[in-house]
């Protein structure tokens, strides 16, 4: 059953509500249990207490010991001594002037005979009993009669009853709205304090409660969120700063060499010439940002097994007659799960600035260790710093002065390494070697028939993708 009302409460007042009801759902058979049980246990004392006045009355019968009228201890009770003609031999002073209280005639295989009435004075009720004095046909009958306490006589147990399950239902109730309302106030402060956090500024971080419930995890979940978005949202203000500035250099050295050249016809031909360099590294530089935008973006669908050996083997031929050897030492059979030409691109990337700084060898290695394929590119040229071994893989970052833009690439190969590896679940590092440097690739190692051997095309960087200076 849809109950639209119930969506629009808060969860603070739905799980009042909630708690509430199921009090009511179990206080309410409860309280008629007790009303139940009270009630029998009630009866059942009257009806003993009759029969034990029925019996000593009887006994005071059999001797020839009674009296009229009937002495009791409480002057309540109601005792009658009927014969089976219905004449009241005896009574007890409250019972004296009514009618025979007998409804019906014990057996005499069976002399007591319990019954409840309402018959009594001023419409009272009460529990009795009939006992034969005797087997004999003629043997008188001894009734004894207890009135019922007003709480079961009347509706008041009911009442009180009814009381307790309402009071008990609302102490649950504002005992529930409490504990709620506590339990739900981190949730509304986490609110608030992520009501305050804009766009301009995303270093503000909720507070985080102590433990480890649910409330304390999903804290610690904003804050992390928080910090990835803080983090991207920087790393996109200061890509967009770079590629303005980036994608500016080209096109104003464009335009300054055509309009230099307009005027002197001679000077067409060089003009044209760097135009055209100009515009190739404008063509390259927005192919890499495309690539990276496409990154993040890529279905997981396309994923496959690919023998990273045979990747690399496949490039390294393809180099085999460039300007710098490659000593390349491949394992066969290093399985990963990926995008081959996405890897394709990581490997051709390395490449590239290996080519650039290296001296005269280029190192390839791939190897399996434990749950990971390991693909390390090396080269013997100089050394990276200790503290630019992070920043190097940051958008446009160049190390080496000497490598300006008309030499280096666009400044983005490592950074494009670093996403598509970090898309794949991997990690790639500059590490320490004896000379030169070295890049280590760890991605998931897997296994499966049939890997996808070679890349569908060529990656789309064959144009200048890694920077200048080991980036």
């Amino acid at each position: 059953m849809s109950l639209p009302w119930l969506r629009e409460l808060s969860i603070h007042a739905r799980l009042t509500l909630l708690t509430t009801v199921v009090a009511l759902l179990v206080l309410i058979p409860l309280g008629i249990g007790a009303d139940i049980a009270i009630r029998r246990a009630v009866n059942a004392h009257l009806w003993e207490d009759a029969r034990q006045m029925a019996s000593k009355v009887a006994a005071d019968v059999r001797e020839g010991g009674l009296e009229d009228p009937i002495r009791t201890s409480r002057g309540s009770e109601l005792i009658q001594v009927v014969t089976p003609s219905g004449q009241i031999l005896a009574s007890t002073p409250s019972a004296r002037g009514l009618p025979s209280l007998t409804r019906t005639w014990p057996r005499a295989d069976d002399r007591f005979v319990e019954f409840s009435t309402c018959g009594l004075p001023r419409g009272k009720c009460g529990n009795g009993v009939e006992l034969r004095t005797g087997a004999q046909p003629n043997a008188p009958v001894v009734v004894a009669v207890r009135r019922q306490p007003l709480l079961t006589a009347t509706r008041l147990l009911d009442l009180l009853i009814a009381g307790v399950v309402a009071l008990l239902t609302a102490v649950i109730a504002w005992v529930s709205w409490k504990v709620a309302g506590r339990a739900l106030r981190p949730v509304e402060a986490i609110r608030s304090q992520l009501a305050h956090i804009s766009g301009s500024d995303l270093s503000a971080r909720v507070l985080e409660p102590p433990g480890k419930d649910e409330i304390a995890r999903l804290a610690r979940t904003v804050n992390d969120a928080l910090e990835r978005l803080e983090r991207s949202v920087t790393q996109q203000r200061q890509f967009a700063a770079d590629a303005s500035h980036e994608l500016r250099t080209p096109i104003t050295g464009i335009c300054a060499q055509l309009e230099s050249a307009m005027p002197h016809p001679e000077d067409h031909a060089e003009a044209m010439r760097a135009a055209l360099r100009d515009t190739k590294r404008l063509e390259a530089i927005m192919s890499d940002l495309l690539f990276l935008a496409r990154i993040g973006t890529t279905d997981r669908s396309i994923r496959e097994k690919v023998d990273l050996g045979t990747l690399v083997a496949h490039e390294v031929n393809r180099r085999s007659s460039g300007p710098v050897a490659i000593d390349s030492r491949i394992t066969p059979g290093v399985i990963v799960n990926g995008v081959s030409t996405h890897l394709s691109r990581v490997l051709v990337n390395l490449l590239n600035n290996a080519e650039r700084h290296a001296k005269s060898l280029i190192t390839v290695d791939v190897h399996r260790e434990g749950d990971d394929a390991v693909l390390a590119v090396g080269n013997d040229g100089e050394p990276i710093a200790a503290d630019d071994r992070e920043r190097i893989f940051e958008r446009f970052t160049r190390i080496d002065s000497a490598r300006g833009r008309g030499q280096g690439g666009t400044g983005l190969g490592l950074a494009i390494a670093r996403e598509v590896i970090q898309a794949h679940h991997g990690t790639i590092r500059a590490e320490d070697t004896d000379r030169g440097a070295l890049f280590v690739v760890r991605l998931p190692a897997t296994s499966g028939p049939e890997p996808h051997s070679e890349p569908e095309s060529e990656p789309d960087s064959d144009l200048p993708s890694a920077p200048g200076s080991h980036s």
